[in-house]
């Protein structure tokens, strides 16, 4: 058995905190994922995981392997660089992490022409409206909306997304246009929230001509799928707050309409957040330059200015 595969299963194991789910990962059996790691334990003279049928957790000596166990994994991708010119012809599987929205219409429609240009890439897509955590989840790349809490990440910012607030047609017919901020918070109206495990109050920011003031807004509907709240306007059940590229199209349709014009929401940051050891992977990288250059225009032309009343 070589001692790099038991090296990488280890990391994966660290990191997705599961011998099954590193398993997966890996594509290899849960029986050879134990028998690596054994192998790895028997080697360095040292336990390196507490095992119980309930949990896993990393001992002293495998939180301290850890960091030497990347290392070693670095070194050898970085001397395969330079031997079969990686950048030019990368290989091997890039994780990445994008909410709902964002991947569904910017992420995953680039994902063929990448693979098409880079054969050896293997890209495993994950995509949730929860928030992810890079190290502890396995992942290379996380696209995101608004700003991280984690300091010790690298970001690379995409673009300010420009925010809308609708709802359909039918609904202002039957519940009324709010003037403004305060109308959402009598409970004159249904607010359609995201909500998600670690998501704090909801609260909506709008441009006022005081500056931006948060409102913190209810409803009767909520849920963790972004897409589902979309659905939820387009039948008539509230008013959701929502990115421009992810509605352009309902409202040029005339399917949902801008709601409170007058009270635009703030704009949110889009940007890719990556952890620093993995800067230097050229398929993070150069996923990040196709991705990036393509999804920035994609924003830049989903707008509804022209649309919206000075």
């Amino acid at each position: 058995m070589s001692y790099l595969d038991n090296v990488q299963t280890f990391v994966r194991v660290y990191e997705l905190g599961s011998m099954s789910a590193a398993g997966r990962d890996l594509r290899i059996s849960p029986a050879l994922t134990s028998s690596r790691i054994s192998q790895l334990e028997e080697k360095l003279g040292v336990r390196l995981f507490r095992r119980t049928t309930r949990s896993l957790t990393p001992t002293g000596q495998g939180k301290a392997f850890y960091g030497g166990a990347c290392e070693i994994l670095e070194t050898v991708e970085a001397a395969e660089a330079q031997v079969v010119n990686i950048t030019d012809n990368p290989k091997g599987s890039l994780y990445v992490a994008a909410p709902l929205g964002v991947g569904r219409r910017l992420i995953a429609p680039q994902v063929p022409a990448f693979l098409k240009k880079y054969p050896d890439v293997n890209i495993r897509l994950r995509l949730t409206d929860r928030k992810v955590d890079l190290t502890t989840e396995g992942l290379d790349l996380s696209f995101f909306l608004g700003q991280p809490e984690d300091s010790t990440l690298r970001i690379r910012k995409i673009a300010d997304v420009e925010r809308v607030l609708c709802a359909s047609p039918e609904y202002i017919e039957e519940r009324g246009m709010p003037k403004d901020g305060s109308d959402l918070i009598k409970g004159n109206h249904d607010c359609l929230n995201l909500r998600f495990p670690g998501a704090t109050e909801f609260q909506w920011p709008l441009v006022t001509p005081d500056g931006v003031k948060k409102y913190s807004v209810s409803g009767r509907y909520e849920s963790d799928d972004g897409d589902v709240l979309t659905d939820w306007a387009l039948a008539g059940h509230g008013i959701t707050l929502k990115p421009v590229f992810e509605v352009a199209e309902y409202i040029s349709a005339g399917t949902l309409v801008p709601v409170m014009t007058q009270m635009r929401p703030e704009p949110i940051q889009m940007a890719c957040l990556f952890t620093h050891r993995r800067r230097q992977d050229p398929k993070s990288r150069l996923f990040m330059e196709f991705v990036i250059d393509r999804i920035a225009k994609i924003i830049r032309n989903a707008t509804i200015k022209s649309q919206l009343p000075r």
